[in-house]
């Protein structure tokens, strides 16, 4: 299971570039799975949904549970809304995990690199530093508290089993509404052993145990060799003429985005 994990999080991105396409997926396991074996990622539903399946396939005693993930806009966590699957896998007891649950949970992007016992405590995953302790806003739920370095502050789930249902309403406003974040902005994770790395639009930000770099793509070309190289996501099943229709729409919103942070900081000098 831990090789499992690590394998996913360090080859398989966490990427919403299909949303961008102008792609439609559901949540359903299998399709998730049909996702990644054709060198596709995807977010939360699609990484968890992929790696449940297999953990099942193989004999592990995987359970889904609802859970949500505090955004940068928000001030307090927002409890267990949905907008995040976890899974948990039972039966594996060990000195660390005295009862044999662990938390698997590839759908963060830039959080764990490996699972969790459920038990609480601090956890060093480098480069980060990972809490894990009983929610405050979900009964009997449980609450992962990210890196400083994160956007995201964390992340609350429930105790109860969850099916796909639970996760129909949330999928549909994540993927096609324009307030939502990931239409707004195509991002990419990948996490290995000793960094995290992520690209929002056309940013690129690597934080390790050596230091952390940022860097601004300046081309297409740089754009679609970085999904490659560093995403894995090569994008072999897009033709030029969507590539370039893609990279036109992340060019805009990186626009957009720089526009944007130009006229806070003015308001801010202005006050």
């Amino acid at each position: 299971m831990v090789a499992l994990h690590k394998a996913q999080t360090a080859l398989v991105p966490y990427e919403v570039v299909w949303i961008a396409l102008g792609e439609r997926r559901t949540v359903e396991p299998l399709d998730s799975v049909r996702y990644v074996v054709a060198g596709r990622g995807g977010y939360c539903y699609h990484l968890n949904g992929a790696l449940g399946c297999l953990l099942d396939w193989l004999g592990f005693d995987v359970h889904w549970r609802v859970g949500g993930v505090q955004g940068p806009q928000w001030a307090e966590p927002v409890g267990a809304n949905s907008n995040h699957l976890v899974i948990e896998v039972h039966g594996l007891p060990s000195p660390d995990c005295p009862d044999g649950v662990w938390v698997v949970d590839t759908g963060m992007g830039d959080a764990l690199h490996e699972p969790l016992p459920l038990v609480a405590g601090k956890y060093r995953q480098p480069p980060l530093e990972l809490t894990l302790r009983p929610s405050d806003v979900v009964e009997g739920g449980w609450r992962l508290d990210h890196d400083d370095w994160a956007r995201c502050p964390g992340m609350d789930f429930a105790p109860y089993e969850a099916t796909v249902e639970d996760f129909l309403v949330e999928h549909e406003k994540q993927s096609t509404s324009p307030d939502s974040g990931f239409v707004r902005i195509a991002a990419l994770c990948r996490r290995d052993g000793d960094s995290a790395t992520v690209l929002r639009g056309l940013l690129l930000d690597r934080h390790s145990t050596a230091g952390d770099d940022r860097r601004e793509i300046g081309s297409a070309g740089e754009y679609f060799a970085t999904l490659a190289d560093v995403f894995h996501l090569p994008l072999s099943d897009v033709d030029e003429e969507r590539k370039a229709a893609l990279y036109r729409k992340v060019r805009a919103d990186h626009e957009e985005f720089l526009r944007s942070q130009r006229e806070q900081a003015q308001q801010e000098q202005a006050q």
